[in-house]
């Protein structure tokens, strides 16, 4: 985990999940080749956890398949 300052300038998306009403949010570092830097929208400079681009796509297969409860 590293703070989020500490990134090369990285461009966020945020999840299409995320609720409206400011709860969770979370956004993912798009620009960052074979990695996937993840963060807390509400709290854009701080800790952001980092995972290998390949674990990424792995976890939203996974999330895509039903593999977590709702």
């Amino acid at each position: 985990m590293s703070n989020a300052d500490s990134l090369p300038v990285v461009t966020w998306r945020k999840s299409s999940y995320s609720s409206d009403n400011g709860g969770d949010c979370v956004e993912v570092g798009i620009n960052v080749p074979g990695h996937a830097p993840v963060r807390d929208s509400k709290d854009p400079q701080g800790p952001a956890l980092h995972f290998t681009a390949t674990a990424w796509a792995d976890f939203i297969a996974d999330v895509r398949a039903g593999h977590f409860p709702g």
